[in-house]
Parts: structure tokens; C-alpha cells; sequence
């Protein structure tokens, strides 16, 4: 096997690393710095595709351990941290805080039904993972640097984190159809226009975000709470306006 065969698998490898660091420091109370690792495993994430493309190295060994190592760093990890951050602000271990938890095993069921679903190579039928992640990560980050944040005040709720972790976790089973970042592809004229829209529609909500982030002086990672919460009603509402 040559060199170039197992480079993305060893980036892969660093995606997983990446996520079991994130869970060693979630665990030790440190969520802010487990939601650091988790963009770390998603810049791995990125680039073990983006390797695998450049050198040709496809192999159904590297679709199966990219599976593996995201339901550590985008689902057991982003799961633990929502625990974290719920039992932190609770008085005692109340049975709400361990409904977070059903967010790693709908990440499992995601995993497994992309890797045999034939229909998502070039868009999602369901929320992607990563997504998810990325915004039970940003949440639990901005509830740990900035506890006065509009976070910390969706946190003193009480339910929110429990309907959070329960409405990702379905949107992540669902069948709602979810454009892809990547351009291009077999897509019908029609689709591809409708995906346009979106992506467009995401980027320019995204550029707002960190425009006004900027101007408020707020945390950087309200950018990628607002950005991937947009990901998802921009979906819906173009599910909406189709029925």
C-alpha cells in the first residue's frame, strides 16, 4: 500500500484523537476547551475528504472509520458536553440533565443510515451530524466563557437544553432535506438552483453574524451558534414553502 493510500486515514485518525481529548477535558469541567479539540476534529473532518479526492484514495475502510471516529467527536463529545454544562447548573443530578445523552445515540443512527442511504451523495436527507455538533459545542462553550451571555440565559431555563438535545437529535433522523456546502455534482437544474438559494442565503446570514458579533463585542462562537442555527431554519423554510 503506498503513502498516499493511508493519508486520509490518518487525518481521519486525527479527527478521532481530536474527539477523545474533547471528552477527557469535558469530563474534567472544562467544555469550553472540549469544544476547541471539537473544531479541531472537524477540521480533520474536512480534510481527510478533501485528501482523499486530491490523491484518489477512496477506500470503503476509510468511509467506515470516518463514521467511527465522528460518532466520538460529533456525538459522544457534543452529547457530554450538553450533560456537562445541564448538571453543572442544576442543583443535584434532576433526570433532566442525562436527556442529553439521546443526542449520541441519534448520531449513531445518522452515521448508519448515511453510510448505506443512496440518496445523500450530493445533498443530506437529515441534519448532518457535524452541524449539530457544532451548535450543542458553541452553546456549551458560550455557556462556560460568557455565563451572562443570552446562552447562560437559555441555560437557566431548565428545559432548554433537554428540548435542544431532543429537537437536533430528530432533525438528525428526519428526512428533511439538507443542502450540502460543496458545489457542483449530478444535481438537477432545478435542485441545484433551489441549493444555490440556500447556500446563499446561509453565507449572507453567516457575514451578518459576524458583522454584528463584531460591532457587540460578543464571543466568537456565537457566530458558529447563530451560523448553524440558520443551516437549520433555512432548510425548514424552504421545506415549508414547497408544501
Amino acid at each position: 500500500m503506498g503513502i498516499t493510500k493511508i493519508i486520509p486515514d490518518t487525518i481521519t485518525s486525527m479527527n478521532l484523537a481530536c474527539g477523545v481529548l474533547g471528552v477527557i477535558f469535558t469530563l474534567n469541567g472544562r467544555p469550553d476547551t472540549g469544544f476547541l479539540f471539537m473544531l479541531g476534529a472537524a477540521v480533520a473532518d474536512f480534510f481527510d475528504g478533501f485528501a482523499a479526492r486530491l490523491l484518489h484514495a477512496y477506500s470503503e475502510l476509510g468511509k467506515q472509520l470516518d463514521s467511527l471516529c465522528d460518532l466520538v467527536s460529533f456525538g459522544v463529545l457534543p452529547a457530554l458536553m450538553l450533560f456537562q454544562v445541564s448538571r453543572d447548573a442544576a442543583f443535584g443530578m434532576p433526570w433532566y440533565v442525562w436527556l442529553p445523552l439521546i443526542f449520541a445515540i441519534a448520531t449513531a443512527f445518522r452515521l448508519a443510515k448515511f453510510n448505506i442511504d443512496t440518496r445523500q451523495h450530493l445533498s443530506f436527507i437529515g441534519l448532518p451530524c457535524p452541524a449539530a455538533a457544532m451548535i450543542c459545542g458553541s452553546f456549551a462553550y458560550l455557556v462556560t466563557v460568557a455565563p451572562d451571555s443570552f446562552a447562560g440565559c437559555l441555560l437557566g431555563l431548565g428545559w432548554f437544553v433537554p428540548v435542544l438535545a431532543a429537537v437536533l437529535s430528530f432533525l438528525m433522523v428526519s428526512e428533511v432535506p439538507m443542502f450540502a456546502m460543496k458545489f457542483g455534482g449530478d444535481h438537477s437544474d432545478a435542485a441545484a438552483t433551489v441549493d444555490g438559494f440556500k447556500r446563499i442565503a446561509f453565507f449572507s446570514i453567516t457575514a451578518i453574524a459576524v458583522v454584528v458579533v463584531a460591532i457587540l463585542g460578543l464571543s466568537w462562537a456565537t457566530v458558529i451558534f447563530a451560523s448553524f442555527l440558520s443551516y437549520i431554519l433555512i432548510n425548514l423554510a424552504f421545506l415549508l414553502v414547497r408544501k
